[in-house]
């Protein structure tokens, strides 16, 4: 088990207001739809409905936030005990998809967990990065039920520009509509819609302990694949990680909002640009992990252009080329897969020809600003 986190490094100071780097549309973003045929999705077009039209999305241009305040998180994980009972009960089954991250568990309800147990959910997940977890009944609880499960480990993050069910914009939506074979055009010119990152990690306090729970998937393909930031960086040379140690990088919404209205979606509150370490340290276990994603991360503060680009290239391809330390959640119905954006990225991808409808509901509670303890 790794040490708890003792120390931390002075904060960086306030990012810049432009980027050296110019950003076009993530691939993500390109692949991200905005509008859909409501009657289709309902059924009365002659295609398969929804099973949950409740969780529809809906994007309501009178949704106008304020700038996020910062905010005390606690991290329920350094409370939990790790021998698991609530969470792991003699009855679950429990298969790790690889040594280092992936875990599936059968046999455990996460809707019924007491506040123990979610503490264990907190630290599991930290620990095995992603797990699935089958059998749930996310998905058929009243919304506000399952935001209030979330609630639990942070603030809800409100999405700038993402579709959510109509009265619960704190529920950022996936969703592709039943027939809908846009991705055709994606792959004319592109070859994968394999795009890595750590959500929203612009926002001053990114997300740590996340939720998705499948809504409607097509019988086969739009897996999930997650990568292990903390088994990323234990690969480096401890030359290497002791110079990533005291970088940082601004991370940008600004790209992500552009794309929105270019699409004529909408704006809920006005981008922001932060600065987070390249090496970030867990609350919980201790564990440091790589804090950089090709989507949003722009450059490393003090360093010109092609160094920087030249040390985010290398950094980036680690974890995408980084087979041996990735795992591949397959969905099934009434899966709820659990993950830490501050030790993992994540990429959906769109492999499947069927026009089938991908459907999927994210609860996101923010964590810590991120920090660093010493090399």
């Amino acid at each position: 088990m790794a040490p708890s986190a003792t120390a931390t490094f002075t904060e960086a100071a306030a990012p810049p207001q432009t980027l050296k780097t110019a950003r076009l549309f993530g691939a993500y973003k390109e692949l991200a739809p905005t509008k859909y045929n409501r009657e289709s999705e309902e059924g009365k077009t002659g295609l398969q409905a929804a099973h949950y039209p409740n969780y529809l999305p809906t994007w309501n241009p009178e949704q106008k936030y304020p700038p996020l305040e910062p905010f005390e998180h606690y991290e329920h994980g350094k409370d939990a005990d790790t021998s698991y009972p609530e969470l792991l009960p003699e009855s679950s089954v429990v298969t790790d998809l690889t040594p280092t991250i992936g875990t599936e568990v059968r046999g455990v309800q996460l809707s019924s967990l007491s506040d123990a147990g979610k503490d264990q959910l907190a630290r599991y997940v930290a620990e095995r990065k992603v797990v699935a977890f089958r059998g749930q009944d996310f998905a058929d609880l009243p919304i506000a039920d399952a935001l209030k499960f979330g609630g639990y480990f942070g603030r809800h993050h409100i999405h700038p520009t993402s579709g959510s069910p109509e009265g619960y914009p704190e529920i950022h939506l996936v969703h592709r509509a039943e027939g809908d074979k846009s991705a055709e055009t994606f792959f004319e010119t592109r070859t994968s819609s394999v795009a890595w990152h750590s959500d929203v990690s612009y926002e001053r306090q990114p997300p740590g302990t996340t939720f998705l729970y499948i809504l409607d998937k097509p019988q086969t393909g739009g897996d999930t694949l997650f990568v292990d930031a903390v088994e990323a960086y234990n690969r480096l040379s401890p030359l290497f990680q002791e110079r990533l140690h005291g970088l940082y990088a601004t991370h940008s919404g600004i790209e992500q909002v552009d794309a929105a209205a270019a699409r004529g979606s909408i704006k809920r509150r006005e981008p922001v640009v932060n600065i987070h370490p390249i090496v970030r340290t867990h609350p919980a276990t201790g564990e440091k992990a790589l804090y950089i994603n090709p989507q949003f991360t722009r450059d490393i503060v003090g360093l010109k252009k092609e160094e920087s680009d030249a040390i985010l290239k290398f950094l980036y391809d680690h974890l995408a080329y980084g087979a041996d330390f990735q795992a591949r959640v397959k969905w099934e119905e009434g899966t709820v897969v659990v993950w830490d954006n501050r030790v993992t990225q994540h990429s959906a991808l769109v492999d499947w020809k069927s026009g089938q409808r991908r459907h999927l509901a994210r609860i996101t509670p923010q964590a810590e600003k991120p920090y660093q303890t010493p090399y």
